[in-house]
């Protein structure tokens, strides 16, 4: 690719939206530290995380990527994902007011680039039952992922993301 070619290239970051932006960031901070990921997996009908992340045990953390006060405030369900998850998190950027989120709840700091855990929420187990059904649905999003980027033009039914 010649030089001018990469100049007129538009950078992928410019056409994400905030949110996008920090799961993104998020995504590979956890990579970083053993933890594959998906986004906006449905766990249940009526929810869809920002951030599902698979640790090298099994484990399962949601993270909840708010780009704005605005946005926090507006998210009613995020007490329905604790139950789908050991861990909780939130991930903001530098300048969030993280005094509006709540204290025994997982913080990380974020950008498009990485992320660093400033609060380690305490772990609530999920029982067997519930860990084997997310594992598969975690498995299930991520194939139809990669089958939809290998394949884009196929036609995904909505029984496949559920």
């Amino acid at each position: 690719m010649s030089d001018q070619a990469a100049l007129d290239t538009p950078d992928i970051t410019d056409l994400m939206r905030p949110g996008q932006l920090l799961a993104r960031g998020v995504s590979r901070f956890l990579l970083s530290h053993d933890f594959v990921t998906v986004e906006e997996l449905v766990p249940t009908g009526g929810l869809r995380v920002d951030v599902m992340a698979l640790g090298p045990k099994g484990e399962i953390w949601i993270v909840e990527c708010k780009s704005s006060r605005a946005d926090y405030q507006s998210d009613k369900k995020w007490q329905g994902y604790l139950e789908w998850c050991d861990r909780f998190f939130w991930a903001v950027d530098a300048d969030f007011p993280v005094e509006l989120l709540p204290n025994d709840s997982g913080l990380i700091i974020a950008d498009s680039y990485g992320g660093e855990i400033m609060r380690m929420p305490d772990e609530t187990k999920l029982a067997a039952a519930r860990r084997k059904v997310m594992i598969q649905k975690f498995a299930r999003h991520a194939a139809i992922r990669q089958h939809a980027a290998r394949d884009p033009g196929m036609k995904l039914s909505a029984s496949s993301w559920t």
